[in-house]
């Protein structure tokens, strides 16, 4: 962002002698470079996402003054990236996988085979190495324990979990994170949310193309823009257990705490936000594009903390509970 920043010194070194040899050319070239960076520096204010698959969607192919290529270099993104389109999966697996992730919200338990078993139930007859690959895609997996606990990413840390017998009494104490998929009308997107178990508030969210780990990384860095918890709780995920993240922790003197593999019940909070947001909002609709899942997302969490009553929280809302107002 700030390339266009360290070109301002540039245009006024040696201003008198310029305007000397060139006079009045000069001056108007230089009320058009002026002119030219204020356009680049109010462009690129309006823009504030970190991770590359975030910026590359600002890039405006039809802006009147502001060429692509200029635009890639501004952001810092190759201008390569923007024209390539990547392999999807077909309309049969994205079907699948609509129904995988329906199935697996009623019944978080069913591994590949019970998938497998079901979905020939209604009509669709494929073999479990294919449902096993689709499930893995989506970042399903059943909630039993399973060998081999401490696997994530290689050379990555294992931190214990934390909660067992823990009373969670006051917001900040304890916050936890996940990942899901998120359904489109072609394609999908994946969705992290930083979570106040206390109060149910969503703290921060973010979306991706990938399951990289800059977008949950940058839902982290926001959610400790609030405030700082004591512990943090999350699964086994390559992407929670990367130094890139866990040092964002280690950093702030933060608690880590892991689920164990295969056990979504330690995360029970957010396991229960992803069953409200995709009933009461991703099933309903058909987003047509992750700027229409983005806008649809944001106004359900809005909803979520600010409107909907939690039985739980005696009938009262996540931000009335996070921000400590009376009934």
């Amino acid at each position: 962002m700030w390339s266009a920043l360290e070109q301002l010194p540039e245009l006024f070194v040696d201003g008198r002698k310029r305007q000397g040899r060139n006079g009045e050319a000069d001056s108007d070239a230089l009320y058009e470079e002026i002119v030219r960076l204020k356009v680049e520096l109010d462009w690129l204010k309006k823009k504030s996402a970190c991770s590359i698959e975030e910026l590359r969607p600002l890039v405006e192919r039809g802006h009147p003054e502001i060429s692509v290529r200029r635009q890639c270099e501004l952001l810092g993104v190759n201008r390569s990236g923007l024209y390539y389109e990547p392999v999807g999966e077909s309309e049969q697996n994205l079907g699948l996988m609509r129904l995988l992730d329906e199935q697996y919200t009623r019944t978080p338990f069913y591994g590949s085979r019970k998938m497998t078993e079901w979905l020939a139930t209604v009509g669709h007859r494929v073999n479990r190495k294919r449902v096993a690959r689709l499930m893995e895609l989506l970042g399903l997996e059943a909630v039993y324990p399973k060998p081999k606990l401490s696997q994530a990413g290689e050379g990555h840390r294992i931190y214990p979990y934390l909660l067992r017998g823990t009373t969670v009494e006051r917001v900040n104490q304890v916050w936890s994170t996940d990942i899901t998929y998120i359904r489109m009308a072609q394609g999908f997107v994946y969705l992290v949310a930083v979570m106040d178990w206390f109060s149910r508030f969503v703290l921060s969210w973010s979306l991706s193309l990938t399951m990289g780990v800059d977008f949950c990384v940058e839902a982290l860095r926001r959610a400790l823009r609030r405030a700082r918890p004591d512990i943090f709780n999350s699964d086994q995920g390559s992407q929670f257990t990367s130094e890139k993240f866990t040092g964002e922790l280690e950093a702030k003197d933060i608690a880590i705490s892991m689920d164990g593999r295969g056990r979504c019940l330690d995360n029970i909070f957010v396991e229960r936000l992803w069953r409200s947001l995709k009933y009461e909002e991703v099933y309903l609709k058909d987003y047509a594009s992750v700027t229409e899942a983005r806008a649809g997302i944001e106004r359900y969490f809005r909803f979520y903390n600010h409107e909907r009553l939690h039985q739980s929280l005696d009938y009262r809302t996540p931000a009335a509970i996070y921000q400590g107002r009376p009934r």
